[in-house]
């Protein structure tokens, strides 16, 4: 595993892990998290391919955006990311905040995504989770907001490890770059909803049945929407399903990156 910062063409950092070579793919984290989190499907896939985890703007050790980005701020950056790695198109996959990205990323700038994924993903919230979900980023940009609510939902007691080691990337995470990226979040469930249907590359959803906030529904609603769209629901577990079931989302990722594009 190799560790190196990016410049980015608005001069912008960006730490990235990698490891492998071959095709390339993309990783990127959730809100709070960082390149680590994607630790067991980097290790597994890096057999085949060339995996770039990457720092989220504000997380690790990459440059925040600058002033109050939303979504599309950060689809823009990871157009950048791609553009600076100079791979050409890449397959993206994204968690939480990065499934957002990702999707957003292969709306946009369907020349640089050659597949995406979108882990535990969110699409037209109901009111109330819209709602409750706006209450928290509004606690967290007044730095108010508690790791303690986030991880009962994530983890259940079998899950202790785990949850100590995301609780330590939690605590470590600069609340500035924090709060950007949850106040995108928590606005970013219907900036491309209307647009999903355009993705034409092969597109895997995936969530877990335990998850709350990225309801199977909603995984079923997004996959339906794209020509090539995969949903898949992974039983007894919530919304760091890539920590707490990594090898049956690894294979999932393996058969994703394995499936042929076919054409209309």
């Amino acid at each position: 595993m190799m560790s190196r910062t990016l410049r980015l063409s608005d001069g912008l950092s960006v730490r990235v892990l990698e490891a492998g070579s071959g095709a390339p793919v993309l990783l990127i984290h959730g809100v709070g998290m960082r390149a680590e989190a994607w630790a067991p499907q980097q290790a597994a896939l890096a057999a085949d391919h060339r995996v770039i985890a990457v720092d989220m703007p504000g997380h690790g050790e990459s440059d925040p955006l600058p002033g109050v980005p939303g979504l599309p701020n950060y689809v823009a950056w990871a157009a950048r990311v791609v553009q600076a790695l100079g791979l050409g198109p890449v397959s993206v996959a994204g968690h939480s905040m990065g499934a957002l990205i990702a999707a957003g990323l292969a709306v946009e700038l369907p020349d640089l995504v050659a597949r995406a994924a979108l882990l535990n993903g969110v699409y037209r919230r109901s009111p109330e989770a819209k709602a409750a979900v706006l209450a928290r980023a509004a606690e967290i940009g007044a730095g108010a907001g508690g790791i303690e609510a986030p991880l009962a939902r994530w983890f259940g007691p079998e899950d202790a490890d785990l949850r100590d080691r995301v609780a330590g990337w939690l605590r470590g995470v600069s609340q500035t770059g924090y709060a950007a990226a949850y106040r995108a979040f928590a606005e970013g469930d219907t900036v491309y909803a209307d647009r999903l249907a355009g993705i034409r590359c092969p597109l895997l959803v995936l969530t877990a049945d335990g998850d709350a906030n990225s309801t199977p529904a909603m995984t079923e609603a997004m996959a339906a929407l794209a020509p090539q769209g995969r949903a898949v629901v992974i039983a007894g577990h919530r919304h760091m399903v890539n920590l707490t079931a990594p090898q049956i989302v690894t294979a999932e990722l393996s058969r994703w990156l394995t499936t042929k594009e076919t054409v209309a």
